[in-house]
């Protein structure tokens, strides 16, 4: 059943509470992970996340390994994306791409040993052009299950003992599917934990997440948990996809940019208790409002203003009027312009303060 009308609800018939879910050390309580999305979960979002709470293990943006070892070359600095990391609460997964193992090394013993991150992820299922076609890494690498295995390998030995984690596709194409394949060499290269998003590289991010596909391959881990990934939107979902599939975990990616609370009502449901109800548009707003003023602080108001509308936008996903509003943010260029649409797409008393 769902919440509605403001109330609670306790999905009928759980057997939990879920166990807590182990990555080398690290015990993953509840055994929810973020899933790192470029362009979005930078530090603003982890941090709103961490505030309602419910994300066992919150993850960053995916760091190119290749652009990490430039920027270091050049200056002392280090990538944006990597902004506020070493003084973040922990824990926290950071992910890394690029198809050079020594390069991917390098950036990984850096993670592990100067930002003491706790997880060290590796990237072989994003799907967009520039990152596997062009640079021929993330998913790119499932044409090559022995690749993925030294890089893995390399990586583990680099990081010790920080746990070496990897996310996959099932395959490149729906006629290659060789999730199984890929997931023994992660194992057996060291990998402390595989999440699998249930879908091919080819498919990007059309039809549906194929979990069935997700669990043949639990059946050839000996060793490390599995994680599931794809479609998984509500509290309802989990809770069904931990009843249905041998996972040891699950990640949520897109439902959580228009919903950064379903974490928390996740934890509730997982813990046999009453999901807490979806926020009024008035809390609505004062946790979009939050979130930019987040962003602001980081980006300062022109960029932070830029930079939010994409957020902006998933706030409003599937809510009378989100055509309108999408249109009227993304033109917004300043704190007054984006705050002002804000309180006209969610009612309310007016409690937020300006950024």
């Amino acid at each position: 059943m769902g919440c509605k009308n403001g109330m609670s609800c306790v999905i009928a018939g759980t057997r939990f509470p879920a166990k807590p879910l182990r990555i080398g050390p690290l015990l993953v309580n509840p055994p929810v992970l973020q899933a790192p999305m470029a362009g979005f979960t930078n530090y603003a979002f982890r941090q709103l996340v961490r505030q309602l709470g419910g994300a066992g293990l919150p993850a960053t943006e995916m760091v190119s390994a290749r652009g990490f070892l430039e920027i270091d070359r050049r200056s002392d600095a280090f990538p944006e994306r990597l902004w506020g990391v070493q003084d973040e609460q922990r824990p926290l997964a950071v992910q890394i791409w690029d198809n050079d193992p020594a390069a991917l090394a390098a950036v990984g013993r850096r993670l592990a040993r100067e930002f003491r991150v706790t997880v060290v992820d590796i990237n072989f299922g994003c799907p967009v052009r520039d990152v596997s076609e062009k640079a021929r890494s993330g998913s790119y690498l499932l044409r090559d299950p022995d690749r993925v295995s030294q890089i893995v390998a390399r990586v583990v030995q680099a990081c010790a003992p920080v746990p070496v984690t990897a996310k996959i596709r099932l395959g490149w194409t729906r006629a290659t599917i060789n999730a199984v394949e890929v997931a023994e060499a992660v194992e057996e290269a060291g990998g402390a934990a595989l999440t699998v998003h249930g879908r091919t590289a080819a498919d990007g991010f059309r039809g549906s997440a194929d979990w069935e596909r997700i669990a043949e391959i639990k059946p050839h881990l000996k060793r490390i948990p599995l994680v599931g990934n794809g479609d998984l939107k509500t509290a309802q979902d989990v809770v069904e996809a931990f009843r249905r599939y041998p996972v040891d975990g699950v990640m949520i990616g897109r439902a959580a940019l228009s919903k950064p609370w379903l974490f928390h009502q996740v934890q509730a449901a997982l813990a046999g208790e009453p999901i807490p109800p979806e926020p009024t548009p008035d809390a609505q707003r004062q946790l979009l409002l939050d979130h930019y003023g987040m962003i602001v602080r980081q980006f300062g108001p022109k960029r932070g203003t830029i930079l939010m509308r994409r957020h902006a936008c998933c706030y409003a996903r599937g809510e009378q009027g989100a055509r309108a509003f999408r249109g009227r943010v993304s033109r917004a260029s300043t704190p007054e312009e984006f705050v002002e649409t804000v309180r006209l797409f969610f009612p309310g008393p007016d409690k937020a303060e300006s950024t």
